[in-house]
């Protein structure tokens, strides 16, 4: 019986692209979550259970109340460890989007001048430390020098330590770009 959702470890292959992106108008994350960010989101719902336990024993030893901020909380951590799984860059022929934790920016393909990898200071996995890296930039239409944060970098938690899986996103954004700038 195969598993379809167990495929990660497999190599990377042209078919994946086909099955990946036959409905255009669906947003789509053009490469998967990177270790980093599936691994935090993991140890939060981990922590999310344990959270959820002690509300479950409080209910039968204590007040209702107290209870109910325990599965509050438990409710806020798996909201915030399914945001930080949702986190990257989404595209359609709609347009791109990139979804940050707070914040989600939606650019319509018209709006986008261009879409291209460059070398400057990135921050190391969102800290404000910085690190030179690759990062792959935004610049659009009408806009002037206004400073976008980078969509991918090659130090973020989707591709630290995997340069060429980067590469491989960076590539495949920016040809969805060039292909729907042009419509």
């Amino acid at each position: 019986m195969p598993l379809p959702f167990l495929t990660a470890d497999r190599a990377f292959d042209a078919a994946d692209d086909a099955v990946l992106f036959d409905d255009r108008e669906r947003w789509r994350r053009p490469y998967r979550p990177g270790p980093c960010r599936v691994g935090a989101a993991a140890l939060l719902l981990l922590f999310a259970s344990f959270v959820l336990l002690a509300g479950v024993v409080i209910a039968f030893t204590a007040t209702f109340s107290s209870a109910g901020v325990c599965f509050g909380l438990a409710l806020a951590v798996i909201a915030g460890a399914l945001r930080l799984l949702r986190m990257g860059v989404w595209v359609s022929t709609r347009g791109l989007r990139h979804v940050g934790f707070f914040v989600t920016r939606t650019t319509p393909w018209p709006q986008v001048a261009a879409v291209r990898v460059v070398q400057q200071p990135v921050r190391w996995l969102g800290l404000p430390r910085t690190v030179q890296g690759q990062a792959l930039v935004l610049s659009r239409r009408g806009r002037g020098a206004q400073e976008l944060p980078p969509l991918l970098t090659t130090h973020n938690a989707d591709f630290l330590g995997r340069l060429a899986v980067f590469d491989r996103a960076a590539d495949v954004v920016e040809a969805w770009a060039e292909e729907n700038r042009r419509r």
